[in-house]
């Protein structure tokens, strides 16, 4: 079975993506919200990966584009053909976070984590680098991100984007902003969680 794969953080607009890109693809479409959902996985808010694991490969039948923020920790790469990793702005999620109502510590993790790439870093060693492209979704509509979406995943990849979020935040001196210093602490160092999350920008 080859799987397809949209993933990215939170807000970046997969959901909003992904029915259009499964219909012009002529492929089924597995929200991992709704197979979580299904299964009675949510507890807390949280889903176990390894639960949410074994759920999906007994609803994985035929081609399917999979779509979630926990598509790399839930998917045995040996059954993805292709992955986009949706990236968007962290000033952009700000905003979008507020909209959701997220707490300021939610709000700052998901930023935090997109800054760092850390989706993109983990889906390429859950799939294979050389299976995943980035789209950097900032300001474009569902439609246009579905269009380049379907050309990376069936052209077989190559045109993806490179993303530094990292390197633009230092650049306008907003590490503070989305790495506030704990109480009582000096701010928060990104670099050691980039080196294990991986450069921003080194997939394409």
């Amino acid at each position: 079975m080859d799987a397809y794969v949209v993933t990215g953080s939170p807000g970046v607009g997969k959901h909003t993506a992904a029915p259009a890109l499964a219909a012009a693809m002529g492929l089924g479409l597995l929200d991992l919200n709704r197979v979580a959902e299904d299964a009675g996985l949510r507890r807390g808010g949280e889903v176990d990966a390894g639960e949410l694991a074994g759920a999906l490969s007994r609803r994985l039948a035929g081609g399917a584009l999979v779509v979630g923020h926990m598509a790399p920790y839930a998917l045995d790469g040996r059954r993805v053909r292709r992955a986009v990793v949706l990236r968007r702005s962290p000033y952009a999620l700000e905003a979008a976070y507020r909209a959701r109502g997220y707490s300021a510590a939610k709000a700052a993790d998901n930023a935090g984590a997109e800054i760092l790439g850390v989706i993109a870093h983990d889906a390429a060693r859950a799939f294979g680098a050389h299976k995943v492209d980035q789209i950097d979704v900032t300001g474009a509509g569902a439609a246009g991100v579905a269009s380049r979406a379907r050309r990376l995943l069936r052209g077989g990849g190559g045109g993806g984007d490179e993303v530094d979020w990292l390197g633009t935040v230092a650049r306008r001196g907003d590490l503070g902003r989305f790495f506030p210093a704990p109480p009582g602490g000096s701010r928060a160092d990104p670099g050691p969680r980039r080196e294990r999350g991986g450069a921003p920008g080194s997939i394409r």
